[in-house]
């Protein structure tokens, strides 16, 4: 069992990291013509646009994870009646919320004026173009979206990745030659709709084809129906927290500071996000395996599990947040001029913006596989309310400044120490919660001395050019993982991580072989 878990996660995560790679760079080729062509006002009406529909998908409510984690023990018991059950509910609710996105969204037309400060592209019927950006958000909703669980529960992430990767890769060859062809965004943004159905019809088929003994059919019992109406009620308020933290944020420095200033946030925050993606994707891709294993296993290898994979993903956050910091303002001279820079102070915020993410990741990973969700409902929900009112405050103060510090503090305070407080009294109930601490602030500190350093070689390079640049590369791509290496290489938790990278690199060899 833990072959197959440990088989299905690297194929996951190879999948992941391709379609990230997909992800990364050629949305980075869309922003760069789009800035070239039409202007940064556009971007900041995309940045808008997606913030608004990411809110209205709040209705989803975190329906789906709820219905894949119900899915683990009957697939591990092989109950087909109830698996095609959790398909039939799952089917009609994704309907109603569609349509209740919909709706809403409808109901936001007339209030599209007051969330931009300053004037729009002359070209631009804001109206007609948050239609279509809506269009493009709520047809998932009616087509075949609700398939996705039964590959997720089935741990095979790598075929919606896949899939995913090859749609969006035709979906952005195309809008760019249409950009250079047309020059006119309406005509650009209306490929995406096309692709979305696309995306949605094809992986259905590889899940009619998988799984073809899976169909909508009865309906779940009355006490399973309470569980998921109740994992629903805590990922409600986890979704709520998560759109308050990314896409308020957006709204609020379009509402005050302007298109221009949100299309530079936009910018920092792609680079910032793009890269957490690349990092991230192995958390989803043992999402299952974890939730597989906590049922499965003891609390005893859950918790080394955890630390080992904590210890391993802070060491590659840790290295990504310092070539951030060394490389972000030379890459934006390059790719944005000057007059798009954001100050040195904002950059190193959005430097430890990436790392606190990262240390939450982990958590939720282990929050949402234990089932936690209706724990940690209210810490969920004092995210969201603080980090809206300190968005408020601050960016009438600081600006976008103001922006990332409130994400920052809020994400820290009830992402991270919060949410790990609940795992550890709710499943790690035997092990200490301050131990965990005391690790964290060490990777932290480890990072920030290894980063120092790092940065200071760079300084002494030079700030700006393509071969600066490019030297910078190479140090940041060296100098941290000798220096980790040297801090970390007689510690036990480091040989215990090692252990689980050999074996994983060994059969993939052995794979290919």
């Amino acid at each position: 069992m833990e072959g197959s878990r440990t088989k299905n996660s690297m194929r996951n995560i190879t999948a992941g990291i391709l379609n990230k790679c997909v992800m990364l760079l050629f949305p980075f080729a869309i922003r760069t013509v789009i800035l070239k062509i039409l202007g940064a006002e556009y971007l900041g009406l995309s940045s808008l646009f997606t913030s608004i529909l990411q809110v209205l998908n709040m209705a989803e409510l975190g329906f789906s994870s709820a219905v894949v984690f119900s899915m683990y023990k009957p697939i591990a018991e092989n109950d087909e009646n109830t698996i095609c059950a959790l398909m039939a509910l799952y089917k009609k609710v994704y309907r109603t919320i569609g349509t209740i996105v919909l709706g809403v969204g409808l109901l936001l037309l007339p209030f599209l004026k007051n969330l931009i400060k300053g004037d729009c592209p002359g070209d631009i019927n804001i109206y007609v173009l948050y239609i279509m950006y809506l269009f493009n958000t709520t047809v998932s909703y009616f087509l075949f979206a609700y398939k996705n669980c039964l590959l997720t529960a089935h741990q095979r992430a790598d075929i919606t990745s896949n899939v995913l990767s090859v749609t969006q890769c035709m979906q952005y060859i195309i809008q760019i030659i249409v950009l250079f062809a047309f020059k006119n965004y309406y005509v650009y943004f209306i490929i995406s709709p096309v692709f979305t159905i696309a995306n949605n019809v094809i992986a259905a088929h590889y899940a009619n084809k998988l799984y073809p003994q899976y169909v909508c059919r009865g309906s779940i019992h009355k006490d399973k129906k309470n569980e998921i109406t109740k994992s629903i009620g805590g990922l409600m308020v986890q979704k709520i927290s998560q759109v308050s933290r990314n896409s308020f944020d957006s709204i609020f420095i379009s509402a005050f500071l302007g298109l221009t200033a949100s299309a530079v946030y936009g910018n920092y925050y792609y680079i910032m996000s793009a890269i957490h993606g690349v990092l991230s994707v192995v958390v989803p891709a043992i999402t299952a395996s974890a939730g597989n294993s906590i049922v499965s296993e003891s609390v005893e290898k859950n918790h080394n599990d955890f630390k080992k994979i904590n210890f391993i993903y802070l060491w590659i956050a840790g290295w990504f947040t310092i070539c951030l910091a060394c490389l972000y303002q030379p890459f934006m001279v390059i790719w944005v001029g000057d007059k798009l820079l954001l100050p040195i102070a904002t950059m190193v915020l959005f430097c430890i913006y990436f790392y606190s993410n990262a240390i939450g990741d982990v958590i939720s990973l282990y929050i949402q596989s234990a089932g936690l969700w209706w724990k940690v409902k209210y810490v969920y929900l004092l995210n969201a309310v603080s980090n809206i009112i300190m968005n408020y405050v601050l960016v009438r103060l600081y600006g976008v400044f103001g922006i990332v510090l409130a994400t920052i503090i809020t994400g820290l305070v009830f992402g991270g120490f919060q949410l790990c407080r609940i795992l550890y009294r709710e499943y790690f109930k035997e092990y200490s919660f301050a131990k965990y601490l005391c690790r964290i602030l060490l990777y932290f500190c480890v990072t920030c001395a290894v980063g120092g350093l790092t940065y200071a070689v760079c300084v002494f390079v030079g700030e700006k050019g393509l071969t600066v640049f490019i030297i910078r590369v190479i140090i940041c791509s060296v100098l941290p993982n000798i220096m980790f290496f040297a801090i970390y290489r007689r510690t036990r938790i480091f040989n215990e991580a090692k252990g689980i990278l050999f074996n994983a690199l060994k059969r993939k060899v052995k794979k290919l072989k």
